[in-house]
């Protein structure tokens, strides 16, 4: 979650009630537990280049009541700051650190959410050259606003400088106050991606 200094008061908290409201919607309730293995969350805010903050950290999701639990931790989070620049590079490097607390999964993988470029420090690629990134896969939800100068390229910097991986992809919210179905939109794809890359060879989808 983008917490540098582009992001205001109001942004920010449409960011964490999204987050929140889009983990508990009934849908993605449902996709969650559509595989009988379990997923794992990891939240954390980020900006400048050591501007780090865990919301939530690794949970197993196994019960609906699990889900709301992380959500209403994510909701409930305060954030700790606003005046650092946007640090992307760091954010992913230290992402990708992360997974070496949590046991090994069918599929690795990190949201990066955003409403800018990278400004501060070593950009995505060199965090892809420096940490471990093997078998990780990397979205991005671009955030994109009326008044942003880099709005028309901000997509196309996600879509060639950020996400990474087989079926790696990009949503797009219209505006903080799209951050929710945004965010409801990519988790329904990746839970589903999840759930056909985990089927036996003989149900998954031939072509």
């Amino acid at each position: 979650m983008d917490v540098s200094s582009s992001v205001d008061a109001a942004e920010d908290q449409l960011q964490r009630a999204g987050v929140a409201r889009a983990l508990i919607d009934p849908a993605v309730e449902a996709a969650f537990f559509i595989s009988p293995d379990p997923v794992s969350l990891f939240v954390f805010e980020w900006s400048g280049r050591y501007r780090q903050q865990v919301l939530l950290d690794w949970q197993t999701i196994t019960t609906p009541e699990d889900l709301f639990r992380a959500a209403q931790a994510i909701g409930r989070s305060a954030r700790m700051g606003d005046d650092f620049p946007t640090a992307m590079g760091y954010a992913l490097g230290y992402a990708s650190t992360q997974f070496a607390r949590v046991p090994d999964c069918e599929s690795r993988t990190i949201d990066l959410a955003g409403d800018g470029v990278n400004n501060d420090g070593f950009g995505p690629a060199s965090a892809y050259a420096a940490f471990p990134f093997d078998g990780v896969t990397v979205n991005g939800l671009v955030v994109q606003t009326t008044d942003d100068e880099d709005a028309i390229t901000l997509p196309a910097y996600f879509r060639s400088e950020v996400i990474r991986g087989p079926g790696a992809f990009t949503e797009i919210a219209n505006g903080f106050a799209d951050y929710e179905n945004a965010m409801r939109r990519k988790l329904l794809r990746e839970l589903t991606s999840m759930m056909l890359g985990g089927a036996p060879q003989s149900m998954a989808p031939k072509g």
